[in-house]
């Protein structure tokens, strides 16, 4: 399966042929507070202050004076964050081609209108749940939070590129298929299923009109992996050990750099402060760090990434064997 056909619009045979660390910074994430109205059971909440106003410009600066093609703003509830629509704006200035926020929708719908206004053109929305009662219960016990979402993803899907993330825990795990054809229903761009961090690596038993999963490549590409016996989370053995992503791709919260956003959501290290130096302190910790000696990597890295990973290591022994033999001594 070729890279792009994942559905994924930053994966792509193109980014692996470019990958290095002086290549166009394909993928950023910035997380923006810590703060969130719902109260999901199976998040892992990580920052602690709002990132000032003033450092979140610059972070943003940064990455698009390196060419940044796409971002994506998060938390905690991104929307709770006084100075969203500046950096949205500041972004789409700087030449970044696509903006993304992930939300738990639950915001009044002229609140999304105005940021898609600013140059919002990706809504990552979480839906956990294909009732109201079972909805709210996922959100934390906010009453009325799961009617409000659904709401907006019906109204949001007809106007921006909008996909929905379905966490699942042994809660909601036996309603997966119902979950499914309700999301896919509301008319969105496709359907994201990933079991939670702390419930294991695999997915329940999933049943899938063959016609919706023609139209939704990433709800396709897991389920295929699912069927294949394949993880959602972790490496096998053959799996490569190296990080390419973290090349053209960060996660920064609270001024600190971090391998990708797992890493970060899973307590891990940061690779350093943020600043000019970030690509070639990137390049570095790629170059040292065996992920497969990682225990976050090797329990937690999501198989699009490994897919990813992968065919960098391929394209690089592809290079190494056409390069000359003088090359190779």
């Amino acid at each position: 399966m070729r890279l792009e056909d994942i559905g994924f619009y930053t994966l792509s045979e193109a980014r692996v042929a470019s990958s290095s660390v002086n290549s166009r910074m394909m993928r950023a994430e910035l997380l923006l507070t810590a703060r969130c109205n719902f109260h999901c059971p199976y998040c892992r909440g990580v920052g602690g202050k709002d990132v000032s106003l003033v450092n979140a410009l610059e972070i943003i600066r940064l990455w698009t004076d390196d060419g940044l093609y796409a971002l994506r703003l998060s938390g905690g509830e991104p929307l709770l964050y006084k100075g969203l629509d500046t950096l949205v704006r500041a972004a789409a200035a700087g030449g970044v081609e696509r903006i993304a926020i992930s939300s738990n929708g639950s915001f009044p719908l002229h609140r999304y209108l105005e940021l898609i206004d600013a140059g919002v053109n990706d809504l990552s929305i979480s839906l956990d749940d294909c009732c109201a009662e079972d909805g709210d219960r996922m959100a934390g016990g906010v009453k009325g939070a799961w009617n409000r979402v659904v709401a907006n993803i019906r109204a949001l899907s007809d106007q921006t590129y909008l996909t929905v993330g379905v966490v699942l825990t042994q809660d909601n795990a036996p309603r997966i298929n119902d979950i499914i054809a309700f999301a896919a229903d509301l008319g969105v761009a496709d359907v994201r299923i990933i079991p939670a961090a702390q419930d294991g690596d695999r997915l329940g038993t999933v049943v899938v009109d063959p016609a919706l999963l023609a139209r939704l490549p990433i709800l396709r590409y897991r389920i295929d992996n699912l069927r294949a016996g394949a993880p959602v989370r972790g490496l096998s053995e053959t799996d490569s050990n190296r990080c390419g992503l973290v090349l053209d791709d960060a996660a920064v919260c609270e001024g600190q750099h971090y391998p990708c956003i797992i890493y970060l959501r899973e307590g891990g290290d940061s690779i350093g402060p943020v600043g000019p130096d970030m690509r070639a302190a990137r390049a570095a910790w790629s170059a040292s760090h065996d992920t497969h000696e990682d225990i976050i990597c090797g329990r937690n890295c999501l198989d699009v990434c490994v897919a990813y990973n992968n065919a960098v290591a391929a394209r690089r022994q592809e290079q190494a064997a056409s390069a000359p033999l003088d090359d190779r001594q």
